[in-house]
């Protein structure tokens, strides 16, 4: 497919390669976008909202709109002290044009200065009370300082955080409170990490092969000779998808017939931004073998086949966690065993941070624990993930804290796209909780 010239891109995506050029930091305005590149406030307002949601461009009270560093998703532990300054409530006192600078290591100024600064480098951030002397050692440093207990600083902190481009920020919040608010950011952003999205696994640079809606049933001949493949997305001139054409579609076609009459109108298609379970569902429930990927305009920026989301899953399987979801904590405390038979269980403890206002175990809790069962005496016998399609649960008595469990799993049936398990919970040899599970096999 040919590669669009600036003169075929609308007015909305020539702002967004104009932001994408500026230099980091610069400045962005509604009414300066509108001047420079003669369009509407309206036009240029609704360009510089889609550059924030693509990372480009940073919004900060009393700074503005900011070209920023686009991170990406293998930095996603990284921050910039932008976003620093959102978590913690804070408010800028100087070196605002630093914000977009990635910070890697924060210090903790509960020591005497000298040997707080053997802990201090370039790119850390020192978080510190009112201590003015601590401020300008850590800017000299090469880092950036945010004072808690909601003090200011002196105007010599801040004229020399304005020449060096360091910020330093001031919260309300107290030490402990502000040190475990970025602990939590940076430990979501891990979790977040470990999501494959649909992005992660197209090939970047890669010839994206599409028919045209005049194409004809001998340009699709064509096409699918030269490249292997039978299914095809369908663009029109500005490559925005309209279509999917299969091999059944050209069955009974003439040569000279074009594809607009025979392709799959308003065909199903994923964003880059697509989990990868998202979209193996989709294929899955839809029964479809090619899934075109659009940006935000609908035009066409890849497709993807059965067999990328099956090499996408097999990869999820293998990654590290690197941050603990609910469901992780959770079945973290279930213990793998094998009864008299054979037979997989799971034994464990109720813990208190299972429980409800009432002492008893939250039924959420079960409903979790029940459904990881399943996962896991499925994956045994058949190797893939499962995607929910409809549980029906039955909680016959509550269980107190400390209460240890069995949780006993039995497959029903499995085919290779679906499957149906059977899950008991028992305390002290009594049926507690059962559910039916009927789910998609991936």
């Amino acid at each position: 497919m040919d590669t669009q010239s600036v003169d075929h891109l609308t007015k909305h995506e020539q702002i967004l390669r104009h932001i994408e050029d500026l230099k980091l930091g610069s400045r962005i305005s509604v009414r300066k976008i509108a001047k420079n590149m003669e369009v509407s406030e309206g036009t240029a307002y609704r360009a510089i909202k889609e550059a924030e949601n693509q990372g480009l461009v940073s919004t900060k009270e009393r700074i503005g709109t900011v070209r920023v560093e686009k991170k990406l998703r293998q930095n996603i532990d990284k921050l910039t002290f932008a976003e620093v300054v959102n978590m913690v409530d804070g408010q800028v006192l100087g070196g605002a044009k630093g914000l977009h600078k990635t910070l890697h290591k924060f210090v903790i100024g509960a020591m005497e200065q000298d040997a707080m600064m053997r802990y201090i480098e370039a790119g850390s951030l020192l978080i510190v009370g009112n201590r003015n002397r601590a401020h300008i050692c850590a800017l000299e440093q090469g880092a950036g300082v945010l004072i808690t207990g909601g003090f200011n600083t002196s105007t010599e902190v801040k004229v020399l955080a304005d020449e060096l481009e360091l910020p330093i920020i001031s919260s309300s919040y107290d030490t402990f409170t502000v040190a475990s608010m970025i602990n939590r950011a940076i430990y979501d952003r891990l979790i977040k990490k470990k999501i494959m999205l649909v992005e992660d696994i197209l090939t970047t640079g890669a010839a994206l092969f599409a028919l045209k809606a005049n194409s004809t049933l001998k340009d699709w001949q064509r096409m699918s000779e030269d490249t292997g493949y039978s299914r095809f997305p369908v663009v029109d001139e500005w490559n925005r998808i309209i279509g999917v054409v299969t091999s059944k579609d050209m069955v009974g076609a003439s040569l000279q017939q074009t594809v607009e009459k025979l392709m799959t109108r308003n065909p199903l298609t994923v964003s880059p931004q697509t989990s990868v379970a998202s979209a193996a569902h989709m294929m899955v429930w839809e029964g479809i073998e090619l899934l075109p990927v659009v940006d935000t305009n609908r035009k066409i920026v890849g497709v993807l086949n059965r067999s990328d989301i099956l090499k996408a899953m097999q990869s999820i399987q293998k990654q590290p966690q690197n941050g603990e979801t609910f469901e992780d904590l959770i079945w973290s405390g279930m213990e793998e065993v094998r009864d008299e038979r054979g037979k997989l269980q799971f034994h464990g403890m109720i813990t208190p941070q299972m429980t409800n206002h009432l002492g008893t175990v939250s039924e959420g809790v079960l409903t979790t624990l029940m459904t990881q069962a399943a996962y896991r005496i499925v994956q045994e016998h058949k190797k893939g993930d499962l995607v929910m399609d409809n549980m029906s649960t039955y909680f016959l008595k509550p269980l107190q804290i400390d209460s240890k469990i069995e949780i006993r799993p039995t497959i029903i049936e499995v085919s290779r796209k679906f499957g149906k398990i059977d899950v008991e919970i028992y305390h002290a040899g009594t049926l507690v909780s059962k559910a039916m599970l009927t789910a998609q096999v991936i």
